[in-house]
This record gives structure tokens, sequence and C-alpha cells, in this order.
């Protein structure tokens, strides 16, 4: 059995008792401390109370679905990393997901096996960088890799986790062009096959944020390609 050595908080939210039974047992198994909820309410109530550090969430939850408690948690600032969990498979589901700032989206059926992958690679990226640069300055913007925070001119810059990677890998090669494909690979962990769609989504939501900042035009899109963080002069 391996056992995850920080012991992390899972929240599981599903109001399908099998599926609840079936992730726990897995997650537990690995080493992980499980929490599980059967709706809406009650995620938003555990996620104050036990803290998780990742929640799993159902999209068909009853008295609030999956989609209105995580834009309540992105609303409260609570930037836990959420995994989207549904039988919905169908493009539109998949974005509305991540605009609303879910960090990854699993249809049903599923393995285990998958999920535990998948959340095993957010926290990797969540492990603080032992890197020999661990702050990058750019246009009044600096990335702390090791606190894992984004400041301009003094004030935070509020990301997801695959937002903050995606801008600090942008902003340790600025001029760099990165395509959909690389980034999907590299952040992601895994590929998507071909659904570049959610690499789209999170540049515009980091355009969208740096533009509070007047920012926006700093991500540069090279049409066919992907894209790259404008050098400064």
């Amino acid at each position: 059995m391996n056992l995850a050595p920080t012991k992390q908080k899972i929240l599981v939210v599903d109001d399908e008792p099998n599926i609840i039974e079936l992730v726990a047992f897995h997650l537990q198994k690995e080493g992980y401390q499980v929490v599980t909820g059967s709706d809406g309410l009650d995620a938003l109530v555990l996620v104050k109370s036990e803290q998780p550090d990742l929640a799993v969430l159902d999209v068909m939850l009853p008295k609030l679905d999956g989609f209105e408690v995580c834009r309540q948690l992105r609303l409260d600032q609570n930037q836990i990393p959420v995994i989207m969990l549904t039988a919905k498979d169908d493009e539109i589901s998949r974005v509305l997901g991540l605009e609303i700032g879910a960090d990854d989206y699993i249809t049903k059926p599923f393995s285990p096996r998958e999920l535990i992958a998948r959340i095993k690679t957010i926290f990797r990226r969540l492990k603080p960088k032992e890197a020999s640069v661990s702050l990058i300055s750019y246009y009044g913007l600096n990335i702390d890799l090791n606190k894992y925070q984004a400041v301009v001119n003094g004030q935070s810059l509020t990301l997801t986790a695959k937002e903050f990677d995606l801008l600090a890998l942008l902003a340790r090669n600025p001029g760099q062009v990165f395509t959909r494909d690389f980034l999907l690979d590299k952040l992601w962990g895994y590929t998507y096959y071909g659904d570049t769609r959610t690499v789209d989504v999170h540049i515009r939501r980091l355009r969208q944020k740096l533009s509070e900042f007047h920012l926006e035009d700093c991500i540069e899109t090279v049409r066919g390609v992907g894209y790259k963080l404008r050098e400064e002069h």
C-alpha cells in the first residue's frame, strides 16, 4: 500500500452511495484521509469545517449542483483544487466546469486508478518548487513559486492551481511559443485526446484576471500554434 506521506484530506461529494464507497475505499487505500457528503450544501459546509486539500464533486448533486458549489467557492476566494465528477460527456459541460474554476473533469464511468492519478498530479503541482529561481518578475507581476502566490503592484492575483502553473510557465519563458498539446501534457500530466479547448479556457480566464491590471495583452496567441508571453522591452 502506497501511503500519501502528508496525509492529504480529500472531500468526496456524490449522491450515489456506491460511488462514495468505491472512491473512499481506493483513496483510503492510498493513504488519504476522506470526508464525504451527499449534496451541494454538505459540500460547502464540509469545505469550511474540514478544510480539505482537494474536493471531488459530482455535478448532478441535490440542493446545489457541483457547478454552483464550485462557483460559490471561487466567489469566496477559496482556491481548493476541484475535480468535477459527472456522467455528462459533452463539451459544453466540460468547458463550463473549467470556466467557473474547476481544475479537472472526469466523466462516469471512470476508473478509480485514473481518479487517483489525477489527484496525485494536482498534489505534485501544489508541492513547493525546489528550483534555483523561486521568484519571477514581469511588468510589475511578481510570481513566487514557493508560496504559490502572484502579486501585481502589491495586489494579490487570485488564481486556481492550474492558472498559476500556466502563468508561471509562460513567465519563466517570455517570447517562447508553447503549443496547446505541450501545455496539456506539461501542466495536466496526461493527454486530453486533442481537447485543446481546455488550454483556451484557462488562457481566457487568465487574461480576464490580468485585465484588472491592464496586462491581458501580455499573453499573445500565435495563430495555429499556441501561446506565448510577450517579451519585456
